[in-house]
């Protein structure tokens, strides 16, 4: 059954969480290092729960695991064995479902609220290649290649009991492509599949945004496609584009709006939570279903953006 199914039905918007590598940092975590978030999950788990614990307390419906850069191949380049490896992907998705569980214990969160998910995050191939290329793709694998990189991770994580998985922040469709055919291979499993964009129309790769969720339409583990790890003003005509080539519940959760200097390694530019908050309003009006934030955004982020979503309506849609 599509783990989504509920919250669609009972609420217009699905709230997912906010950044956790970037949190992460703001709570004093040093992450220049090629596995990035995941090496706080050896070194500091407990905090990772914590910050799971807080966006659910901030109103977040879905939590989206610490595995974005976790894999069995980087853990191994660090000295790591591959039971130890497997081991910290499957605390990635422990460390959320133990942070919802004891949210859900609090009686006071139940209240207006269904029990919140926990996505099991599936970064792209060059999360792991940790140069960038998340935003480039043109890795120069195939299809099959993607899969075999992928099927191990897959496993793991769905072994440790997440509600779904999110396969983000990919710069291609080949890769999407290889994801989706290797779902089949695990036909209980189910997964939203989001890309990073270049601008208004394209994902980072170049194709074309409607390209990519035409392809998507057809494939029913897949049970949402959207955009995220992309700027907030290119969100609404890339919503549009999906709407037009999807029926398929459209996810978005853009930057803060702050771009990243990759020279000076500091983020520019100004961004508030109440800005984003008002902009969902837009990109929900132009059809998206699921929305949160991704680098930059905070818990207060999640709680603007929660109170609104949760002032709307409850009902079918």
């Amino acid at each position: 059954m599509n783990p989504l199914e509920d919250l669609l039905q009972q609420f217009p918007v699905v709230v997912l969480d906010g950044a956790l590598a970037t949190e992460l940092e703001r709570q004093g975590r040093d992450l220049r290092d090629p596995l990035w978030s995941a090496k706080v999950l050896y070194e500091a788990p407990e905090l990772i729960r914590q910050i799971h614990l807080e966006y659910f307390r901030a109103g977040a419906d879905i939590a989206i695991t610490a595995s974005y850069q976790a894999t069995v191949e980087g853990f191994k380049r660090r000295g790591l064995s591959q039971e130890e490896s497997l081991d910290l992907l499957r605390r990635s998705v422990r460390l959320a479902l133990d942070a919802r569980d004891e949210f859900w214990r609090e009686p006071a969160h139940r209240s207006g609220r269904l029990r919140p998910l926990v996505a099991a995050s599936v970064g792209p191939y060059g999360a792991f290649l940790a140069d960038g290329s998340e935003y480039r793709g043109h890795y120069g694998l195939s299809e099959t290649e993607l899969m075999a990189f992928h099927r191990l991770r897959f496993a793991t994580l769905l072994e440790a009991g997440p509600d779904l998985l999110a396969c983000e922040t990919l710069p291609s469709l080949l890769e999407a492509r290889a994801l989706a055919r290797l779902l089949a291979e695990f036909p209980e499993a189910y997964a939203w599949i989001s890309f990073s964009a270049r601008d208004e129309t394209c994902i980072c790769e170049g194709v074309p945004i409607a390209e990519c969720a035409a392809w998507l339409d057809g494939c029913q583990q897949v049970v949402a496609v959207g955009v995220n790890c992309t700027a907030p003003r290119y969100i609404p005509t890339l919503i549009q584009a999906i709407r037009a080539a999807t029926s398929k519940p459209i996810v978005v959760y853009p930057n803060s709006g702050e771009t990243y200097d990759a020279a000076r390694r500091c983020w520019q530019g100004t961004a508030t939570y109440a800005e984003f908050a008002t902009a969902a309003a837009l990109w929900h009006a132009g059809g998206a279903r699921l929305i949160g934030g991704c680098c930059r955004t905070t818990p207060d982020y999640i709680v603007a953006l929660s109170d609104w979503a949760h002032r709307l309506p409850k009902a079918r849609c």
